[in-house]
């Protein structure tokens, strides 16, 4: 299912739960529902934040689940963000297949790829 996406899966285990990690390759430059992105301008530059929506080639709907609720996300634009190697199959499945995502999931995901990225920080990969 997500070879069409060019990943490698992992097996990441966090608080008692085995997570599967996605990671995309590093030129793979669309974005994608369930994707982890950086926001590098605006007000809320240096923050992480999940795609829940593409609206079209140039702008997607952003939320964190923290100040970007899912009922309220932030329309960016894709220059203004920096794709991540990251998709969260939870809030992927979740998003095609009920068309919504709990912020409590959207926060779940932020921090796993948070906790995933220092663990291969501290393995030096």
């Amino acid at each position: 299912m997500f070879a069409a996406y060019n990943a490698n899966l992992l097996t990441h285990s966090f608080h008692q739960a085995k997570v599967k990690v996605i990671m995309l390759s590093e030129t793979d430059a669309s974005p994608r529902i369930g994707q982890v992105v950086r926001i590098v301008h605006g007000r809320e530059a240096g923050k992480l934040a999940i795609v829940i929506r593409i609206i079209d080639s140039r702008f997607v709907l952003l939320a964190d689940g923290e100040k970007r609720r899912f009922d309220s996300p932030k329309r960016k634009a894709l220059r203004h963000v920096e794709l991540l190697p990251y998709v969260s199959p939870e809030v992927r499945r979740s998003l095609l297949e009920a068309g919504r995502v709990t912020n409590g999931k959207l926060r779940f995901a932020i921090s796993t790829y948070v906790n995933h990225t220092v663990k291969r920080f501290e393995e030096g990969r």
